[in-house]
């Protein structure tokens, strides 16, 4: 029987965030992937998630020239994200470089389904919200911190297993 391999879901401002939040994702997944085998779902790559076509090429546009359209797609977003956390998810990493709504969502419905959420920032705790802190695991200082972490929490399991 083939081995369950884990998945990682990587969370973290996008919207906001330089590059759309996809430098760290796109440096952190080949690690994650080579060095311990797992699958990871980055949804800063995905954009198409289940929408149209229409809709990935002008939902941001629509944020101020239709509202409610702009609303509608944004709640596409949101359903695929948070069942996929639900559904699919072994773990949730999330780089917190400042406040974000959907993070801040992401990381509660991991809390309330018992998935780790291990939490990067350079920032003090005092400068992070008590609830965000309440939905992680452990929080690391540094993407080194968090890798040494990993690998030793999960190569560890796989020789257990």
């Amino acid at each position: 029987m083939a081995e369950k391999r884990l998945l990682a879901y990587l969370s973290g401002s996008i919207e906001f965030a330089p590059e759309y939040g996809k430098g760290w994702r796109r440096e952190l997944k080949p690690w994650l992937e080579r060095t311990l085998g797992h699958r990871v779902y980055d949804p800063a790559e995905d954009e198409k998630k289940n929408l149209s076509d229409d809709e990935v090429a002008n939902f941001r546009a629509w944020k101020t020239a239709d509202p409610e359209r702009f609303r509608q797609t944004v709640r596409k977003i949101i359903d695929w994200d948070m069942n996929f956390i639900e559904r699919q998810a072994d773990y949730v990493i999330c780089f917190w470089d400042g406040p974000s709504a959907g993070t801040t969502a992401e990381l509660t419905a991991a809390y309330r389904r018992g998935i780790p959420v291990y939490l990067v920032t350079e920032e003090a705790a005092s400068e992070i919200s008590g609830w965000m802190l309440g939905c992680v695991e452990q929080v690391f200082g540094s993407f080194d911190e968090l890798k040494a972490f990993l690998s030793g929490k999960y190569r560890s399991e796989r020789r257990e297993a």
